[in-house]
């Protein structure tokens, strides 16, 4: 299924890219990678994502999936014919 990113997510991913390329060469291109990785899962079976606790109750559902290596949390909702990445959430802050 079609992937479309909300202008913050991408933001988001954008700034969390940088700041993890100054903590360590190469940091930033392993979150990208990890991310595209999971975008990947939730592109082909968006529905197998878990719903987001306490998301308030909407149609489509928010659900999310959590990174391995990093803290970050893909929030997503499954729409009929794409699915929408509403943010990469950091689980520690």
């Amino acid at each position: 299924m079609k992937l479309q990113l909300h202008p913050e997510a991408e933001t988001e991913l954008y700034e969390a890219t940088a700041w993890y390329d100054d903590q360590g060469v190469g940091l930033g291109e392993d979150l990208i990678a990890e991310i595209s990785r999971w975008l990947d899962v939730v592109a082909e079976a968006p529905l197998t994502c878990p719903l987001w606790p306490g998301a308030p109750v909407l149609e489509p559902s928010i659900r999310r999936v959590l990174t391995d290596r990093f803290p970050y949390a893909i929030a997503n909702q499954a729409h009929s014919n794409h699915v929408y990445v509403l943010a990469f959430a950091h689980t520690s802050r």
